[in-house]
């Protein structure tokens, strides 16, 4: 096992359930961050679907005591770059591009890259990866498909995210080949507008006592 992957384990197995999180404003980053921390989730996925990705990773990267701030939805190297200096310490990929691959190569931040197939995992693994995420999870076959993986590619483990919530994640979380599950029930629009961080903590709290 490579220094890389073992310091994506040690990011992944920080937690049960590694929040995917979209932040529209920014000022929510920081108090967003703090209050899932302190439920539990340490580890936290910031995407790149919004303008206020980029600046939420450096804000929660300097702020947010006991965080581990990663970027999401990465689809090519300019974007593998600018999460970098940011201040990512993990980088999430949808998928498995050449760009996203091709920059990981060259970088000490490890890579999460995403698979939906059994050609894709073999693909990725060729490339020397053993973790992966697996995307779309529900839409791509759901725990019974991350399960049927198991046996042909031993050795590969899986952080499922897409259409994961509470009534569902420990189907993944009890798999052999689940290190840990990505979702984003534990910071709920409504409440992140509202700024109801106490709510957000105890959803955290719930996620993070989950166990396979």
């Amino acid at each position: 096992m490579n220094a890389k992957t073992e310091q994506l384990l040690s990011t992944l197995r920080l937690q049960p359930v590694v929040p995917v999180i979209i932040i529209e404003d920014i000022k929510s980053a920081v108090p967003l961050a703090r209050a899932l921390v302190a439920g539990g989730l340490k580890a936290l996925e910031i995407t790149l679907r919004t303008a206020a990705g980029l600046d939420a990773i450096k804000a929660i990267a300097e702020e947010v005591e006991g965080g581990v701030v990663g970027a999401g939805t990465v689809l090519d190297g300019k974007q593998w770059d600018l999460a970098v200096k940011a201040g990512s310490k993990f980088i999430v990929s949808p998928g498995a591009g050449t760009s996203v691959l091709d920059a990981a190569d060259q970088s000490d931040i490890p890579l999460l890259p995403g698979t939906a197939t059994a050609t894709e995992v073999m693909q990725v693994r060729d490339r020397g990866y053993t973790v992966m995420k697996f995307f779309p999870a529900e839409q791509a076959g759901g725990a019974p498909y991350v399960n049927a993986l198991a046996s042909p590619l031993a050795g590969i483990q899986f952080c499922p995210t897409g259409g994961i919530s509470l009534k569902n994640a420990m189907d993944y979380l009890s798999l052999s080949n689940v290190v840990c599950v990505g979702g984003s029930w534990v910071a709920p629009k409504a409440m992140v507008a509202a700024g109801d961080w106490a709510g957000i903590t105890k959803l955290a709290a719930e996620a993070a006592a989950l166990t396979g």
